[in-house]
């Protein structure tokens, strides 16, 4: 079986004049390269596609492939980590991790808590500001709030002045994030309890928690873009205890089988002033570097190897689309 690995290497955007924050959240070739040396171990062919562009000429030169392992974060819009699976869609071409409508949902945090909400998972209270006007509507939140872009990832966006706790706070930042990012921003009243992270993997009723980790950031900083990418020296994770492993658990497959996302990826919580765990955000396309991303890193702290966990992701995948194991 040949599985093409789709991909945005950081190196190759930086070489054609793409900034650092465009490029913030994509991979670098040792990602690629242990996701290759672990898919052969299994004992599967590994052919190297690339990002959206070289996708699309490899397919229009007539290649394809049994499988396609997708990492490709995508660069503008909040569609954009859904353009690969749509065109590998139309081609028929199976491959691992959700589907475009999935991925634009999770991507859109205020759709994703929407859904959440709809089936009953906790979420924080909070708007939507596409415009400076919208600000008002925060009027019915409780200060302290927290303001981030709506549909970015790893942190692009968040800062220690994410937490607002006044009007004229909020109306600073959201008004600067608007201009920014180009996009709407989430406003959501802060959660000030404990953090966590839980890996799911599977699809709907099959799906199962493979762990999680509590997050704690040094002086309570944000898990900021600058964060994680120094997190050796700022933030300390340790497996859930079981104070809160088991509310954790509920919450994160419940967000999960909600969103109907598939194979594997991340359900981020927090607590409220209360102590209940509410929902976050998704990510079904969560970093897969062995060393440094946190889906590995959790799923390694609660006893599944790198190995292990690309295994389960794989046969998710073969699962859903009827191929023999």
């Amino acid at each position: 079986m040949t599985i093409g690995l789709t991909y945005d290497l950081r190196s190759w955007y930086l070489e054609r004049g793409y900034t650092m924050e465009e490029t913030a959240e994509f991979d670098k070739e040792e990602t690629v390269a242990a996701l290759e040396e672990v898919l052969r171990r299994l004992g599967y062919q590994t052919v190297r596609i690339g990002n959206i562009f070289e996708l699309v000429d490899k397919l229009a030169a007539g290649l394809r492939w049994d499988m396609v392992f997708n990492i490709t974060e995508g660069l503008y819009g909040d569609g954009r980590e859904s353009v690969v699976p749509a065109l590998l869609d139309q081609y028929r071409i199976p491959y691992v991790f959700s589907g475009p409508v999935v991925m634009g949902i999770s991507l859109n945090k205020y759709y994703a808590r929407l859904v959440a909400e709809a089936a009953g998972v906790p979420v924080s209270p909070g708007i939507l500001v596409s415009a400076a006007d919208d600000i008002t509507n925060a009027s019915s939140l409780t200060y302290p709030l927290f303001v981030k872009p709506v549909a970015e990832g790893t942190g692009k966006g968040i800062t220690e002045r994410s937490i607002v706790r006044d009007k004229a706070s909020l109306e600073a930042l959201a008004n600067e994030l608007l201009e920014r990012f180009r996009q709407p921003v989430l406003v959501e009243e802060y959660l000030p309890g404990r953090e966590f992270t839980v890996g799911v993997a599977g699809s709907g009723s099959d799906a199962t928690v493979v762990g999680g980790m509590e997050v704690i950031c040094k002086d309570n900083l944000p898990y900021s873009v600058e964060v994680k990418e120094n997190y050796q020296d700022i933030v300390q994770y340790r497996t859930i205890d079981e104070s809160y492993r088991d509310e954790c658990n509920a919450v994160a497959l419940a967000a999960w089988r909600a969103l109907s996302a598939v194979d594997a990826g991340r359900v981020d919580l927090r607590a409220d002033r209360n102590g209940k765990i509410c929902f976050i955000e998704a990510n079904p396309l969560a970093g897969l570097n062995p060393v440094h991303s946190d889906l590995p890193i959790l799923s390694r702290m609660n006893g599944t190897d790198y190995d292990t966990l690309l295994e389960m992701i794989i046969n998710s995948a073969k699962r859903r689309y009827g191929i023999k194991q």
